[in-house]
Formats: C-alpha cells, structure tokens, sequence
C-alpha cells in the first residue's frame, strides 16, 4: 500500500496494529544494524534507508536529485515487504541471503526482483535480516550499484 505520509512517525501511526509492530521492529532493526551513512526517509510511500546526496551527489539513475535507495520497508494489502537492492544487483549477495534462508527455514524465501515478502509478520526472519544489513557499507554499495549500472549500459 503507498502511503502518503510525509515522514516515518506518521507512516508508523497510520498501520494497523499487526503491521505496526513488525514495522516499527524492522525500522529499528534497520537503525541498530546498518552502517554509518545510511539515512532514514520516506521514499516512493515506504521506510527508506538511502545514500544521501552528500555522499552521493549522482543520485539515483532514474531520478539525478533523488538520493540512492538502499533499503526499504513496507506494509502491503496482504504481506510486510522488505526491499533489499544489494539483492538485486549482487549475485554472491543474492545467492548467500537465498541459501542462508532455505538453510534456517527449510524452504524457499518469497522474493521478487529485490523484494522480500513475508505474508505474517511471525515469519520474519529478523535474525537474518539482521545479518543482511550489517553487511554493505554505503561505499560497498555504491560500488556495487555502479558495477551494476556499468554492465546495463549497451554500447
């Protein structure tokens, strides 16, 4: 569900009960495990975590003045999504948080392009999820969102 609220506080108040909890517990999961640099907004009607344009003034492809996105967190109609662009545009990334989960849970993570899905919030992975946000500094991911963009580019 986007929502159009202008800042996190009021996004938090505006969910219901259920989706609150698992939210707020993402968000601050978010704030505890990232890595210095990344700042909290509210982007595209979700909880950001993005590179700000102080330490990226290139901004986001698509969007030059709007800072990188890195990380987001979502209350959708029937499911909490946590979207995690390293996963996207990192194939070792990719492969270490898929493996890892199949390991723990025994099946499957429900995940599109970036975007993990989780239909109860019991189903969370916070520990792993955890893990996953310790591991790229805004540099490392800049890095890797270059690398990325570099082989899209069609000569």
């Amino acid at each position: 569900m986007y929502s159009s609220a202008a800042d996190i506080q009021t996004y938090l108040a505006q969910l219901p009960a259920p989706q609150q909890d698992a939210i707020q517990r993402l968000y601050q999961l978010a704030i505890d495990k990232l890595p210095p640099g990344f700042e909290p907004i509210m982007q595209y009607g979700m909880i950001s975590f993005v590179v700000p344009l102080s330490l990226y003034p290139k901004g986001y492809h698509v969007r030059k003045d709007t800072p990188l996105p890195f990380l987001a967190i979502a209350a959708q109609k029937n499911y909490i999504s946590v979207y995690h662009l390293v996963l996207y545009g990192d194939l070792e990334s990719y492969n270490w948080f898929t493996n890892a989960y199949q390991e723990r849970y025994g099946k499957p993570v429900d995940m599109g392009k970036s975007c993990l899905r989780f239909k109860k919030p019991s189903e969370i992975p916070y520990e792993l999820l955890g893990e996953l946000f310790t591991k790229w500094t805004p540099r490392h991911y800049i890095e890797i969102y270059e690398r990325f963009l570099g082989e899209r580019v069609v000569a």
